[in-house]
C-alpha cells in the first residue's frame, strides 16, 4: 500500500485526483508535495530570518545583543521542544487538520510578531511562529514517504531540500533586502499574506494521506521531551556567554531528561504507544542517516553563524551586502536539490554522498585560512562550494535513511530526524562560537591587533567545523549504495 488517500466530505472541493495517478507516475510531482513544499519553505524561511534585523531591534527596544539573539535560539529551541511530539499528533489526525494547525499557528505567531508593542511579546510571538513551523517539517516528510514509490523519492526529496536547505540559506539575504526598505516590522508584514495565501491555497486542494491512529497521549513523554530537549539547546545557547557552570548544569540536566525520556519511549513500546517510536533506531541505515545529518548540520549552521559575523564585524560590510554574498551558495544548494535527487534515483547514495562529504571538509578548511583581507570572489567561491557539496549530501541521506524505515514508522523518523537538526544547530552554533571567542580572548592577552585575534579565532572555529566534517565523512563510508527493499515488505506495495 502505497496511499491509502481519503477525501474528506467537504463541501465543492473541487475534485483533485491525487490518489493512485499522480502517486505511480514518475517524474511527477505528487500535487500534495508541491503544496506542502511551499508551505515549508515559508515557515522554514523564518528561522534564520531575524539574523540580519538584530541591531535593529536592539535600538528599537533598548536590549543587548545577547537578548536580541534570543529571536533565533527561542525559535530553535521551541522547535526542538515540539518536534518530538508531532510523530504522536501526525498518526492521530489528518493531513489536512495537521496542515491546518501548523498553518493558522504559524500566521498568527507572524500577526502578533509584526505588531509586538515590546520585546517579550516578539518574543512569545517567534515562539508561536516555531510551534507552527515544528509540524511542517515531519508532516512534509511523512507524507512524501506515504505518497511517492521508491523509484522516484529521491527526485521529489530533491525538491524538499530545496525548502529545508535553501530557506535557511536565504533568510539572511531576504531580511537584508527588506530592512534596505524600512523597519524590521516590514519582515513579518511582507511574509504573513504569503503564509495566508499559501495556507488557503493548501486547505482548498489537500487531500488527506495514509490512516489515522488514536493512541493516548503519555503527558509524562511530552514534559520529559519539552523539558529535556528545551534545556539541552538552552544550555548550548548560553555556552560562551561569561560563566560556564549555569549552562554546563542546563545541559547536564537536559541530558538526563532526555535519557528519562528515551527510557520511558521504550517503556511504552511494550504497549505500543510511544510519544516518539525509538524503534526506528533498531534500522541501521536510518541510524547511520541520523549521524550523518547531525554532524552535516552541526557544520552547516555553524558556518552560518560564522560568515556574517566575518563580513559584518571584520570586514564591515551592511547587512545587504552580507546578505547578498551569502546569497549564491544559497541557491546553488537550492537549484541543485532537485538535480542531486534525480541523480540519487540513478545512481544511488554512494556516489554522491562521499565526494560531497569529503568536499565539505575541503571547503571548511579553506575557510580557516582567509584573512582580514582574502578578496570576495575568493569567500564567495568557496562558500558556494561548501553549499553545493552540502547538497549532493542532504537529499540521498533523506531519502536512503527513511526509506529504510517500515511505513508505520515514518513520522517518528521524520520526527527524530527534524528533533536532531535542531539539537545539531544549536550544538554546532555554540560550539564554534566557544572555540572562536576563546582563541580571540587567547590571542588579545599576548599582544595581537582586534582584528587579528577576531581573525585568529574565526580560523580556528572553520578548523573546528573541518573535524565535525570528518565525522561526515566517516559515517558516508556506513551507508549503503541504495535502500534496496531495506524496509520491509508492507511499506512499499
Amino acid at each position: 500500500m502505497t496511499t491509502s488517500t481519503e477525501p474528506m466530505d467537504l463541501p465543492a472541493d473541487p475534485p483533485r485526483d491525487l490518489g493512485a495517478d499522480a502517486t505511480h507516475q514518475p517524474g511527477r510531482t505528487p500535487l500534495v508535495i508541491k503544496l506542502l513544499v511551499a508551505a515549508t519553505f515559508v515557515v522554514i524561511l523564518n528561522e534564520t530570518i531575524m539574523i540580519n534585523a538584530i541591531p535593529r531591534l536592539m535600538t528599537d527596544f533598548h536590549v543587548d545583543a545577547r537578548a536580541a539573539q534570543w529571536l533565533s535560539t527561542v525559535f530553535m529551541l521551541t522547535m526542538a521542544a515540539v518536534i518530538p511530539v508531532t510523530g504522536w499528533f501526525l498518526q492521530r489526525v489528518s493531513t489536512r487538520t495537521a496542515y491546518a494547525v501548523a498553518m493558522s499557528t504559524f500566521s498568527v505567531g507572524t500577526a502578533l510578531a509584526a505588531a509586538a508593542p515590546t520585546f517579550e511579546v516578539l518574543l512569545a510571538a517567534r515562539v508561536v511562529q516555531a510551534g507552527g513551523t515544528a509540524v511542517m517539517m515531519p508532516l512534509l516528510m511523512t507524507t512524501l514517504m506515504t505518497v511517492v514509490p521508491e523509484s522516484d523519492r529521491g527526485r521529489v526529496m530533491g525538491q524538499v531540500t530545496l525548502a529545508m536547505s535553501c530557506a535557511p540559506a536565504l533568510g539572511p539575504a531576504v531580511s537584508g533586502m527588506i530592512l534596505h526598505l524600512g523597519s524590521w516590522r516590514l519582515i513579518f508584514v511582507f511574509v504573513l499574506p504569503i503564509a495566508v495565501l499559501v495556507g488557503v491555497a493548501g486547505m482548498r486542494q489537500l487531500e488527506n494521506v495514509g490512516d489515522t491512529a488514536s493512541t493516548p497521549v503519555s503527558w509524562l513523554s511530552v514534559v520529559l521531551a519539552a523539558a529535556g530537549f528545551g534545556s539541552l539547546v538552552y544550555g548550548l545557547s548560553e555556552i560562551g556567554s561569561g560563566g560556564w557552570t549555569g549552562p554546563a548544569l542546563t545541559v547536564a540536566a537536559g541530558v538526563l531528561l532526555i535519557v528519562a525520556f528515551a527510557a520511558y519511549q521504550v517503556r511504552l513500546q511494550q504497549r505500543e504507544m510511544p510519544l516518539l517510536d525509538l524503534r526506528a533506531l533498531r534500522h541501521r541505515t536510518f541510524a547511520v542517516s541520523l549521524l550523518l545529518m547531525t554532524a552535516g548540520f552541526m557544520a552547516f549552521l555553524g558556518s552560518m553563524i560564522l560568515l556574517p559575523l566575518y563580513l559584518q564585524d571584520l570586514r564591515g560590510l551592511s547587512e545587504l551586502q552580507t546578505g547578498l554574498l551569502v546569497m549564491p551558495g544559497g541557491l546553488a544548494m537550492g537549484l541543485l536539490g532537485p538535480k542531486v535527487g534525480k541523480l540519487y534515483d540513478r545512481v544511488g547514495a554512494r556516489p554522491l554522498v562521499i565526494p560531497g562529504s569529503v568536499g565539505i571538509v575541503l571547503a571548511l578548511a579553506a575557510l580557516s585560512r582567509i584573512g582580514a583581507t582574502t578578496p570576495y570572489p575568493v569567500i564567495v567561491a568557496i562558500h558556494v562550494a561548501l553549499m553545493v557539496c552540502l547538497a549532493a549530501i542532504f537529499t540521498p541521506v533523506f531519502t536512503v535513511g527513511l526509506g529504510d524505515l517500515p511505513e508505520h514508522l515514518y513520522s517518528h523518523g521524520s520526527s527524530l530526524l527534524g528533533t536532531l537538526q535542531q539539537v545539531a544547530g544549536a550544538i554546532g552554533t555554540a560550539a564554534l562560537i566557544v572555540v572562536m571567542s576563546n582563541r580571540s580572548a587567547q590571542l588579545a592577552e599576548t599582544g595581537s591587533s582586534q582584528p587579528e585575534a577576531f581573525v585568529g579565532g574565526l580560523q580556528w572555529a572553520f578548523a573546528a567545523a573541518a573535524l565535525m566534517g570528518v565525522v561526515v565523512v566517516a559515517s558516508s563510508l556506513l551507508l549503503p549504495a541504495k535502500v534496496d527493499g531495506a524496509a520491509p515488505a508492507g511499506a512499499h506495495h
